[in-house]
């Protein structure tokens, strides 16, 4: 097949899922769908009003391309309704948590939608006329400015909104969604998430029925320190919009924070199969194969991965561009390289192959799964060569200004780096680079789309201290991963090994029976720990 490099050969092995594979332009609503409560007034007509606020319900749950179809709708029911041109400015945002700028055609689009919005709402209210300026800024200058100074002067002009209109939850809720998605991931203060939240919660209570704000809640504490305040919501989002796949897929945010494997499958799984776009399924499959690794599940997370690898083989060759530059890609390449790093498949790690056209973000994901593969085999020259390509991909993030993605590469190439260190006998620089990147890694939280690294570096630092006889500093990287990822199987085996090795038998006990209980719904990897 024309583009049969582009997937691990590895993965040939199991049958596919019996689902669809043909992919399609935007998702779609279906009838009446269930996607919770909203209060949203404009001085648009009565049966545009009834469209747009469905349209608003489903832009919290993003599930934009339903969205669109109401907003369209709305407008089409009443070609004066400003705010219906706000919705579909918005729309083409796309997930504002992503920290992703919209390509260049959706901005011009989105311009257009809320100049339209502006145009019409000077006929209309002077909140109307807040809110349709506010959406312009998201798009206006984008010559001159860049996505993340146009997301602050959307902030900014929210909270005005917010300000002049103290009893329009909307204006609040849509300002400390702002708040949230403008937060730096560098800020482990969690600031900005923490305000977010404050103005969310109180709202939260008196209606319980919105979806944006149990989703945004969910966001804001998806951080370690934070997401058991989380989990009320995460418990409550699915129930409130049932019908919206992301509002499916949100609650393992908090679930996979907090090591709950089962809760966070089962909710992706209802997540893709509510998901019409089959590439769509790639974020929710991504979280579920992490869990069903932690569990030993390792048939379920390999049918999934190998489902996902065959739905991309058949859209690339209808659109090669496919989702290769888009951040969901990120999912696509997570998915083989946890299968094969989370059970120590070093042979199965190096046979990964690269998806043509990858982001280098998304390319230094095979990089690092091959370069630990080869460096664990044995292969100090073919994971150094691997360590190059990543210094390469980090060269490129740098010189595109994106300081969350260059942290993580970055820390990758240290950690391979340690490796190599590691195999060519400079035994110094191997601890002090798998230190190094360890480090690097926890100076950011995680972005949204991903439920955790590929391999956290400070578990294999724990792993070169074992290595180099120092087992009671390796149970205290392999405990400080374990508050960042709990219940996380591979770094319980390390922390039982390293527990051992520092002569702890009674605590090297305690995890082996932790980990026997994490993966009791699986079957096991004999001799994995080795």
């Amino acid at each position: 097949m024309r583009y049969s490099k582009a997937f691990p050969s590895i993965l040939v092995l199991c049958g596919a899922l019996a689902l669809p594979v043909a992919a399609q332009d935007h998702d779609h609503a279906g009838d009446d769908p269930v996607v919770g409560s909203i209060t949203f007034p404009t001085s648009c007509s009565a049966d545009a009003q009834r469209r747009f606020e469905d349209g608003v319900a489903r832009l919290h749950s993003f599930w934009f391309g339903a969205a669109r179809e109401a907003f369209e709708a709305a407008a089409a029911a009443d070609p004066s309704c400003a705010m219906a041109h706000w919705g579909l400015a918005l729309t083409l945002l796309g997930n504002p948590m992503a920290r992703s700028a919209p390509s260049p055609e959706a901005v011009a689009a989105g311009l257009e939608h809320a100049s339209r919005a502006v145009e019409l709402a000077e006929s209309a209210t002077p909140r109307e006329r807040g809110y349709a300026a506010a959406a312009r800024l998201l798009y206006a200058d984008a010559d001159r400015l860049d996505h993340f100074a146009r997301m602050a002067l959307y902030e900014d002009a929210m909270a005005e909104v917010a300000r002049a209109h103290p009893d329009d939850d909307e204006a609040a809720i849509f300002h400390a969604l702002a708040v949230v998605a403008n937060a730096p991931p560098s800020d482990l203060t969690f600031e900005r998430q923490l305000l977010g939240a404050s103005i969310l919660s109180p709202i939260f209570e008196r209606r319980p029925d919105h979806p944006g704000l149990a989703h945004y809640i969910i966001h804001a504490f998806d951080a370690p320190p934070l997401a058991q305040r989380g989990l009320d919501a995460a418990e409550r989002y699915a129930g409130i919009a049932p019908s919206a796949p992301h509002a499916l897929h949100m609650p393992s945010h908090i679930f996979t924070r907090l090591g709950y494997w089962t809760e966070s499958a089962e909710t992706n799984a209802r997540s893709a199969a509510a998901e019409a776009n089959p590439r769509g399924r790639y974020h929710p499959w991504d979280y579920m194969v992490y869990a069903y690794l932690q569990q030993g599940r390792d048939e379920e997370a390999r049918a999934l991965v190998d489902e996902a690898l065959r739905i991309e083989r058949e859209a690339l060759e209808a659109n090669p561009e496919g989702y290769t530059r888009s951040v969901i890609a990120y999912n696509l390449v997570a998915m083989p390289a946890r299968y094969t790093l989370e059970r120590d498949a070093w042979n199965e790690a190096m046979a990964l192959e690269v998806l043509p056209g990858s982001a280098p973000f998304v390319e230094a994901i095979t990089r690092f799964a091959r370069g630990v593969g080869h460096a664990r085999a044995g292969h100090p020259s073919p994971a150094a060569s691997e360590v190059d390509r990543l210094e390469e991909l980090h060269a490129a993030i740098q010189a595109a200004n994106d300081a969350y993605w260059s942290t993580i590469v970055g820390a990758q190439t240290l950690a391979v780096s340690a490796w190599v260190a590691h195999l060519e006998g400079r035994h110094d620089d191997a601890l002090r680079l798998a230190r190094d990147a360890a480090d690097l890694e926890e100076t950011v939280e995680k972005h949204p789309v991903t439920p955790g690294p590929i391999l956290p570096a400070r578990e294999l630092y724990a792993e070169i201290l074992l290595l180099h006889g120092r087992p009671a500093e390796a149970l205290a990287a392999a405990e400080a991963t374990l508050r960042r990822e709990p219940n996380r199987a591979r770094t319980i085996a390390v922390a039982a090994r390293a527990a051992e090795a520092a002569g702890n038998a009674v605590l090297a006990a305690s995890y082996r029976r932790q980990l026997a209980d994490v993966m009791s719904k699986g079957g096991g990897r004999p001799g994995w720990q080795n």
